[in-house]
């Protein structure tokens, strides 16, 4: 009797369902992450998106870690351009944020850190409410420019990851 009141009481405070839900808890967790096909999408997506407008960049895509799966320099932009591409898509990524909302940060401690890059041009690629990776484009005369084209790259596959999620 004793122990059925005790159940009926942990029950009704939520501290057996809460128990059992941390038990029941799968070791593993499954991982979405963008195919090469799509991160080149994204890529080229923005190279055209920057070419319309008369404008050579470089683009980086990562996955969610921030590590580079594509990188694209069009013929006449400036080496630097994939550099900074990388450290804009890495630091969207990392901070799930696109880069232009982060300028604030960008004379603090943390902007400083070795590898960010927090002027516009760097989004996150999220779908299905889970980040899959970030874009980042430099080589336009303004970051805002930059953050276009980027998202004309995601904008190419956003319909295809949405279906897939």
């Amino acid at each position: 009797m004793k122990k059925t009141m005790l159940l009926a009481m942990l029950v009704s405070t939520g501290l057996v369902s809460q128990a059992v839900s941390a038990a029941d808890a799968a070791p593993t967790i499954n991982l979405k992450r963008l195919s090469l096909e799509t991160a080149t999408s994204v890529a080229q997506g923005a190279i055209e998106a920057c070419r319309k407008e008369g404008i050579q960049i470089g683009v980086s895509v990562v996955d969610r870690d921030g590590t580079l799966q594509v990188a694209l320099r069009d013929t006449i932009a400036s080496q630097i351009t994939l550099s900074i591409s990388r450290q804009k898509a890495f630091t969207a990524v990392n901070f799930n944020a696109a880069t232009s909302a982060l300028k604030d940060r960008a004379d603090s401690p943390i902007g400083r850190i070795d590898g960010l890059v927090m002027s516009a041009g760097g989004l996150p690629i999220q779908a299905g409410g889970q980040l899959l990776g970030g874009v980042g484009v430099s080589g336009a005369p303004a970051g805002e420019t930059d953050e276009r084209c980027a998202q004309a790259g995601i904008d190419k596959v956003i319909d295809d990851l949405e279906m897939a999620m």
